[in-house]
């Protein structure tokens, strides 16, 4: 029963985890990445959608994203929703695809994107605070319902403990390799 409680508490921290990856991905480092696009739709025919799924997205260079619609008539669709997007980059429209160029960030620059980094990082901490709480919660129904004992369940809780600062440890030493890939030139 509390291994279980153990598993479900690591499985969610896992999770928070990965959600602080995906959202590093859309910071702005010293390379541009294609995933600094993954929030943008397209209105296609009416239908709001991801621009991944509507054109061939590559950087070909560190400065350089070329957006390539399969459908030509998309090309306004896709420099419009860009600009509205607000990426810090003013699409080059060429009527066959759309580039943006990305001048080399500045020191404040990057200062802002470990700013932004930084809060994810304290947002998924709070995450994992929050799973720590939901099993700690968990343990003491068990005790509620004489299932468990009280030593058991303080023995639980220390274990909740534990698997949460190692989490906590994980993700700060994500946010470090993230600060320096950011202030990297």
């Amino acid at each position: 029963m509390v291994n279980e409680i153990y598993e479900e508490t690591k499985q969610s921290m896992e999770k928070s985890l990965e959600a602080l990856k995906k959202d590093y991905s859309t910071l702005r480092t010293g390379k541009v990445h294609t995933s600094i696009l993954d929030n943008i739709t397209v209105d296609y025919y009416g239908t709001p959608t991801a621009l991944n799924q509507v054109a061939t997205v590559l950087a070909p260079d560190g400065t350089t994203i070329n957006i390539t619609p399969w459908e030509k008539n998309l090309v306004g669709a896709i420099e419009k929703a860009i600009q509205e997007a607000n990426i810090g980059v003013n699409p080059n429209n060429n009527g066959e695809s759309v580039q943006l160029f990305f001048p080399p960030m500045t020191q404040d620059q990057r200062k802002e994107s470990v700013k932004g980094a930084k809060s994810m990082t304290d947002n998924a901490k709070v995450a994992i605070r929050n799973v720590r709480k939901h099993s700690n919660d968990k343990v003491k129904k068990l005790l509620k319902d004489k299932e468990i004992t009280e030593d058991e369940s303080k023995k639980a809780q220390d274990e909740i403990q534990k698997i949460t600062d190692g989490y906590v440890v994980k993700s700060d030493d994500m946010f470090k390799a993230k600060d320096a890939e950011i202030m990297k030139i």
